[in-house]
């Protein structure tokens, strides 16, 4: 049996793409009507092609199946279009928010964006930067200050622009996009002060290697000192960002034997509050009435159960988008470098808090 002829057409064309029989630019070009430069272009300098002729080449490269070689790229133009960003949990909604915000900006501009998660452990995001740095990164986001000398020294060695999230100190030596943590804890016990409340109990996670939480529990000691309060050592839990660990510890506050119970109990963050009121129904127990409880980062969930949860809201996404542009500013050279900006919390105050 005679073997099907190929068309002189195809044949041509598989001819034309070497012997891999990948798509090349050049048919990209030639089926969107544009010099190969243009295609170029559009992949590595996406803002310098028209918003017509840029819909043109896209739809040819969809159309042939092709996708550029970032190598290539990377050679032809001492560029890589990639930024990084360290996160320290993908657990959380919160850094989900912000690397979506960052997603949206970078794409916009071609660039992919590569994540790495650190595990709250200073030294595994170092190994993820430097990773991120063998590969080419123009730009890096990182949470939070607590990193290793080496780390910031490796960024500016090569002269990479990099941001800090999810914090903000005016005295930090580094550019930052997020809130002072510190700030705002002494907002929520002010809050509960102005409730009548002098009890105190704190669930938190651990601030070993984590200058977010260090910076709140100095703000609730600060904002309690300030106001002649004091709130015991044994009223205070510290352990991990989970619910359970939030159930177990309001348990143990409100069990201790010959103590007075804290009348409120301010928590890191919304995941440990939300454990917290789960062991309080177990055990017949009600914000306001029997206990007031605060937490942080106003988690989708916290404003509907009930009681809705009193927490401080964080445009997470907000600080990815800006963080994006920083980045983007300095690499474009519009910018000596990424500048800071400072992100206010709002404070929602719902049931879980009353007066005493």
């Amino acid at each position: 049996m005679n073997e099907p002829i190929e068309s002189s057409q195809k044949l041509g064309a598989r001819r034309a793409r070497g012997s891999s029989g990948r798509v090349k630019l050049e048919e990209v070009a030639q089926r969107a009507g544009v010099s190969t430069a243009t295609v170029s272009r559009t992949f590595n300098e996406p803002e310098k092609v028209s918003e017509s002729v840029r819909e043109r080449v896209l739809e040819a490269a969809r159309a042939l199946n092709w996708i550029p070689n970032a190598a290539g790229r990377a050679l032809a133009s001492s560029r890589t279009h990639i930024a990084g960003a360290i996160i320290p949990t993908l657990d959380n909604e919160i850094f989900a928010h912000q690397i979506s915000g960052m997603q949206s900006v970078f794409a916009e501009r071609g660039f992919t964006l590569f994540l790495g998660c650190s595990n709250y452990d200073p030294d595994e995001g170092l190994k993820q930067v430097q990773a991120m740095l063998a590969r080419g990164v123009e730009a890096l986001a990182i949470v939070g200050e607590n990193h290793p000398p080496e780390l910031f020294a490796a960024l500016q060695q090569r002269k990479v622009p990099y941001i800090l999230t999810y914090s903000y100190r005016a005295s930090s030596p580094h550019p930052s996009i997020g809130f002072d943590n510190e700030a705002a804890f002494q907002q929520i016990v002010d809050h509960l002060l102005s409730l009548g409340h002098r009890q105190f109990a704190g669930i938190f996670q651990p601030e070993t290697e984590n200058d977010r939480v260090k910076a709140r529990l100095d703000g609730v000691r600060s904002a309690l000192a300030a106001a002649g309060v004091t709130m015991d050592d044994d009223n205070l839990m510290i352990g991990p960002s989970t619910m359970d660990f939030g159930a177990s510890s309001f348990s143990s506050l409100m069990k201790q034997p010959g103590r007075s119970r804290p009348t409120a109990i301010i928590c890191g963050n919304d995941n440990i509050a939300l454990g917290a009121l789960t062991a309080a129904a177990e055990m017949g127990l009600n914000a306001p009435a029997d206990f007031s409880i605060t937490g942080f980062d106003d988690l989708t969930i916290s404003s509907r159960l009930s009681p809705r949860l009193t927490t401080m809201k964080v445009d997470n996404q907000e600080i990815g988008i800006l963080a994006a542009r920083q980045l983007l500013a300095a690499i474009d050279g519009t910018s000596d470098a990424p500048r800071s900006i400072e992100v206010h919390p709002q404070m929602k105050i719902r049931e879980s808090t009353g007066p005493v």
